[in-house]
């Protein structure tokens, strides 16, 4: 039963008159007809005797009226307790997301703009070889990071997307032949390197140092930026395992995505400064846990 259908049928239980019913919900007659018809179908039974001179509830009515209008009126303040609750929610809350992996966020943004109208999102753009940057000066809030994060300053949130690493080649690299590769293969090639340098721990996480057998992973071109990234790859240079968000926006000319059959998982999660917590980032936090 709908939330306006409910109101209806309180209604026409207490007014026991359906054009006052109706003026009192700003509706028509043949709404409050129809809404109750309807209803009366679904409970497969009369809820109101109806005769030309009145109007009464029947016992089943009389019942439902009894046990729904407690509930409605706690929907209602429910709703108007989360109402207020929202209005004291506002201000301006910068994520940082690494170029489109902000849409992983898409459904938690358009929940809590919901919930918070009050409150306002601005989104900057967070380089891969310094993640923590924007978090320790302040020009970011909260930032969708790739995890593992052990940062002793910072807090690690929910985790938002779990996929298995794909590598990542140049169209004319001689693995772009092969339809998947294994993470043994990374010890034949070189990978770029971060600069700035990485936390070891961090960087392990996206790509290995070494290969299942022990073999060491080469590191070569450095890079600063993604774009560099995606040029050093392209142009055969190097090849990197990375997370599979990169398949799904970054289909670069000159760049091709393979299947890593014994990939480990690679988990993007939120991630705030410990002394920087406040009311509407605690607030973007819980949302985004409850759709993630």
């Amino acid at each position: 039963m709908e939330l306006r259908d409910i109101e209806i049928f309180l209604t026409l239980s207490e007014e026991l008159h359906f054009g006052r019913t109706a003026e009192r919900l700003h509706v028509t007659q043949a709404r409050v007809s129809q809404s109750i018809a309807k209803q009366e179908r679904r409970i497969g039974g009369s809820l109101f005797r109806r005769t030309s001179r009145r109007v009464e509830l029947t016992s089943i009515g009389a019942r439902l009226y009894a046990e729904l209008k407690p509930a409605y009126q706690q929907i209602l303040t429910s709703t108007r307790t989360a109402a207020e609750a929202a209005r004291g929610i506002h201000g301006m809350l910068t994520i940082g997301t690494m170029g489109a992996l902000y849409q992983i966020l898409t459904n938690a943004n358009a929940a809590f703009r919901r919930q918070y109208p009050a409150a306002e999102l601005s989104f900057v753009e967070v380089q891969p070889t310094a993640p923590f940057a924007g978090l320790r000066s302040g020009e970011v809030d909260l930032a969708l990071l790739w995890l593992p994060v052990r940062e002793s300053d910072l807090t690690v949130g929910p985790v938002m997307s779990e996929r298995p690493l794909v590598c990542m080649v140049g169209s004319e690299h001689p693995l772009a032949k092969r339809s998947s590769v294994r993470m043994e293969d990374f010890g034949d090639y070189e990978v770029p390197s971060s600069r700035p340098p990485l936390p070891a721990y961090h960087e392990e996480g996206l790509i290995p140092f070494r290969t299942p057998s022990g073999r060491p992973i080469r590191r070569g071109t450095k890079i600063s930026t993604w774009q560099e990234t995606l040029i050093a790859v392209a142009v055969g240079e190097v090849i990197q395992s990375i997370q599979a968000e990169a398949a799904d926006y970054y289909p670069w000319p000159g760049i091709v995505y393979l299947p890593i059959d014994d990939a480990p998982t690679g988990r993007w999660a939120l991630v705030w400064r410990t002394d920087a917590e406040t009311p509407l980032l605690r607030a973007y936090i819980e949302t985004a846990g409850c759709v993630a």
